[in-house]
């Protein structure tokens, strides 16, 4: 569900910035107060794997769409809601700085609509209240699946109101609205049964370390370094190679808008500011589409191969997964050091 910078105006793109910018700022004023140091290495692993797990598009059944998790709600499980909106901004930052994955002017559309509804939303007032009481794994993934549909068809139809306010007639709200929110109706099921799937995982593996692990009280206990070196694995694993497994089918967003507009990519406004953006993003993303880039003698085949093993997938899993993990860590111990600092004064 990551939007192309064709979706949006810069009206709609600033905007978006604005709101994203205020959520970041009241996130980190949130972690910087309730700061656990030992939540940072969390953080950056977590965002790695979140990274790693993004680049796995899965089939939709008998509709030729995939989608893949969104990672909020997990990152909200395992964190709690103000540092996994932080950890989901950092992925999202990277994918579109470094691999094109979702236009610069949306990316304060993308972290509003893949942050701030499972984060916010979803977690709290739905997944907290379902898991409310005596913990048990039934539990956990009746209520992992509500919440993540509930926060997918939350940011699809913030898509579709996006797309309108940035007056998009190629894509009309009621045929565009009517094929999104279904689709994502799909992709949150798959979503929930994997985000449960890993939550319960954690769980097993050191009780007490989720935000959301009610058989603790939901307070953080014990040491869980044998966690970080696991979900470590786990991220390179996925990245590096289960990648290669992807769906080929468009994702969600792509398959709406085809069905609406006829087309997976619109041209769109042709501003500077979308050409600005355009170029700066044409020059950071080394690895566009999570690959490398086409030389002039590269060999491009009509023919596609399914598992798509390529060296540039792995690269890309990998070293998207290490940048995360870096900015995360930055974030993470810039708001200690403000701590320290507040402290001294």
């Amino acid at each position: 569900m990551h939007m192309a910078d064709a979706l949006i105006s810069p009206a709609v793109g600033g905007t978006m910035y604005a709101a994203s910018t205020a959520i970041i700022a009241y996130s980190s004023k949130k972690i910087k107060d309730e700061m656990d140091s030992s939540k940072i290495p969390l953080m950056g692993v977590m965002g790695a794997f979140i990274f790693a797990a993004m680049m796995i598009n899965f089939t939709i059944p008998a509709t030729g769409s995939s989608g893949h998790i969104g990672g909020g709600l997990l990152l909200s499980i395992v964190l709690g809601p103000y540092a996994a909106f932080i950890t989901i901004a950092s992925v999202l930052i990277i994918q579109a700085l470094f691999f094109a994955d979702g236009g610069l002017l949306a990316l304060g559309c993308n972290i509003f609509n893949l942050g701030f509804f499972p984060c916010f939303i979803s977690y709290p007032f739905i997944f907290r209240k379902m898991m409310y009481g005596s913990f048990s794994t039934n539990k956990l993934f009746f209520a992992s699946a509500v919440a993540a549909v509930a926060g997918l068809q939350l940011g699809a139809f913030s898509v579709v109101l996006q797309t309108v306010f940035s007056g998009l007639s190629e894509l009309p709200f009621s045929k565009f609205v009517l094929l999104m929110q279904p689709i994502h109706l799909a992709i949150g099921l798959v979503e929930g049964l994997a985000t449960a799937a890993v939550a319960l995982f954690i769980h097993n593996s050191q009780p007490g370390l989720l935000d959301a692990d009610f058989s603790a009280e939901g307070k953080r206990s014990g040491s869980y370094a044998g966690v970080l070196v696991l979900m470590v694995i786990l991220s390179i694993v996925t990245g590096g190679m289960i990648s290669w497994f992807a769906s080929a089918h468009p994702d969600g967003l792509e398959w709406a808008m085809f069905r609406t507009s006829g087309t997976e990519e619109l041209k769109g406004s042709d501003t500077p500011v979308h050409g600005l953006l355009a170029g700066v993003q044409e020059k950071t993303a080394f690895l566009p589409d999570y690959n490398f880039r086409p030389g002039p003698e590269t060999d491009v085949s009509t023919e596609d191969h399914w598992p798509a093993v390529n060296a540039g997938t792995t690269f890309s899993g990998i070293i998207g997964g290490l940048l995360t993990l870096a900015l995360v860590f930055i974030a993470g111990f810039v708001l200690k050091k403000r701590k320290v600092v507040e402290q001294i004064k």
